[in-house]
């Protein structure tokens, strides 16, 4: 029953995301310092903000956090609507923009989808910029992951439970002993590879700012970038290969390149990231033979725009270089593709992601098998390791729920009135936390044409793909709440 649930430990636990969030928003308020902007209302909120946390946090500081995975579940989708709420306010604070559109923005941000409802983007304040970064940065790896750090020393036996909820893989694969030293380490590893990041866009010509900025938007696999035209604006190929690389790595486990650091390659020989790997060079090459016959440029020059295309795609970060609409319609047809697939899991990427392909595809392949052969015993096997039969039961509700929440979404834009195209690219794009799709959403459009009710239910579909179906539809289910 409802009384069972750690209703102060929900409550603790997301007020200590509430007082986290505050000291990053510090940030941008630095860095409209920097710029001599009107930093009074953005400080005086995160003062606020943060007072309403602090306070609650100190009458909570005696509970002990006991968090089963009801509750886990809970505070997950509780924070993620705080997310939301608590980034959407300087939006209104600073641009014209109203709330439905500041939370769309905030949620596009913090699950790094990359839709954006502004259409003149360098008219932002340099703060603003920064905060729509910032948000993809911490989402892209999980703010709720950077709260296990100090819920496992409040909870040691809580935090696995949460870190199951939030993570975007299949299962929790602990490299350190603990919960908590794996979520930091993960973090050491994002950081490195966003300051790394940086320091390679400055050194090929970006300003500090801009450099800083697509950094965070790139290790995230977010796509919000500080100009209009996107990485479009930017005619350095340096700068567009750097940012190809950085997409591909950002795709990939972060667990992967955790075990790297201690000389251990054996993350990077899984199945998921070959074929990963794979899907990204055959699209790309195909891209760029299509690209090449339907217009005048270089070789070269098709190969950066087509390879930075795909990584952009498939790693669901979203930026843009050219409008690829213009290159014909096996062109969509290949960028489409590389939306349906998405990166692997435990990486900052969203979509279905490629082991989940792997497996349905061995599994069709198996009931061929079986069908040929109805006697034998057939197994399934991901890296010669045999998969239960319970993972594959869950793997294909994931992918029914998300198959079906896609259509949902869909058929409701397409019955607002919208075109085919849009309203099937904007389902992908936002429940596949992509960002840019085709038609009205394409990579030289923006989402700011939507209706003020239209952009609450594409952030819905954002925060259920970011937490890939299950952890928000469980709340749907009447078992869910007698069960536990």
């Amino acid at each position: 029953m409802i009384r069972t649930i750690d209703i102060k430990g929900i409550i603790k636990f997301i007020t200590i995301i509430g007082t986290i969030l505050p000291i990053f928003f510090l940030m941008p308020i630095v860095v409209g310092i920097i710029y001599g902007e009107d930093i009074l209302k953005f400080a005086l909120f995160d003062i606020i903000f943060f007072a309403i946390n602090a306070t609650a946090l100190f009458i909570l500081r005696e509970h002990e956090i006991s968090l089963k995975v009801k509750g886990s579940i809970i505070a997950v989708n509780l924070i993620w609507i705080l997310l939301g709420v608590a980034g959407a306010i300087p939006f209104v604070l600073y641009t014209n923009i109203d709330f439905s559109s500041a939370f769309f923005e905030s949620i596009s941000g913090f699950t790094t989808t990359g839709a954006t409802v502004f259409s003149e983007i360098e008219s932002l304040p340099k703060m603003i910029l920064f905060l729509r970064s910032l948000t993809h940065w911490l989402g892209g790896m999980g703010i709720i992951v950077l709260g296990i750090g100090l819920l496992s020393i409040i909870n040691p036996t809580g935090s696995l439970s949460m870190f199951k909820a939030e993570s975007t893989g299949i299962s929790v694969d602990k490299i350190a002993p603990k919960i908590k030293d794996t979520a930091l380490m993960l973090w050491l590893i994002y950081s490195f590879l966003t300051l790394l990041d940086m320091l390679l866009l400055k050194y090929f010509g970006m300003n500090w700012f801009d450099a800083i900025n697509h950094a965070f938007s790139t290790i995230s696999t977010g796509g919000f970038s500080t100009k209009n035209s996107s990485l479009g604006y930017f005619t350095n190929s340096a700068i567009i290969w750097t940012t190809t690389i950085f997409m591909i790595i950002s795709g990939i486990n972060f667990l992967a390149h955790l075990r790297f650091l201690h000389r251990d390659y054996s993350g990077y020989k899984s199945e998921e990231i070959r074929y990963y790997i794979y899907i990204f060079l055959i699209l790309s090459f195909l891209l760029t033979l299509v690209h090449l016959s339907s217009s005048n440029i270089s070789f070269s020059e098709s190969l950066k725009h087509s390879f930075f295309t795909i990584a952009s795609v498939l790693t669901t970060t979203g930026f843009a270089t050219l409008n690829y609409e213009e290159w014909g319609h096996t062109a969509v047809m290949i960028v489409f593709i590389a939306m349906l697939i998405g990166g692997t899991t435990g990486s900052t990427a969203g979509g279905v992601k490629v082991i989940r392909y792997t497996i349905i595809f061995k599994n069709m392949l198996t009931e061929v098998k079986r069908v040929l052969h109805p006697n034998a015993i057939l197994s399934i096997f991901i890296d010669n390791k045999k998969l239960k039969n319970s993972l594959l039961t869950s793997i294909f509700g994931f992918f029914t729920l998300y198959v079906l929440t896609t259509v949902v979404v869909m058929l409701y834009l397409y019955a607002r009135g919208l075109d085919e195209m849009t309203s099937i690219s904007t389902a992908l794009a936002t429940v596949g936390n992509i960002g840019p799709g085709f038609a009205k959403v394409g990579p030289v459009e923006n989402y700011g044409f939507f209706s003020w009710y239209d952009k609450w239910i594409l952030s819905i579909a954002m925060i259920i793909g970011r937490l890939e179906c299950y952890t928000v539809y469980l709340l749907l289910s009447r078992e869910f709440w007698k069960k536990f």
